[in-house]
């Protein structure tokens, strides 16, 4: 790998507000917020909108949409067009 060219990679805590949960992981995105962690240590904090835990995929209340239904449906409103 190339010096100089890359930008710094260390230890970032993600921060996810609306679910109250928060992970140390290590990355190139940095931020002026710190967070003490649970190791006494202090990190550089990203805030996000949504993670792992508040996300529907991974919490099981995503909702499956009814493609197929929703074609035809389409198609009988405004008629087949071809």
């Amino acid at each position: 790998m190339r010096q100089g060219i890359h930008p710094p990679y260390g230890p970032v805590v993600f921060r996810d507000r609306a679910a109250n949960h928060a992970f140390l992981t290590r990355s190139t995105m940095t931020s002026e917020k710190t967070i003490e962690w649970e190791d006494g240590h202090t990190y550089p904090v990203v805030d996000v909108e949504i993670s792992n835990v508040s996300h529907p995929f991974y919490t099981g209340t995503a909702r499956v949409l009814d493609t197929a239904g929703r074609v035809e449906r389409f198609e009988r409103r405004y008629g087949k067009q071809g």
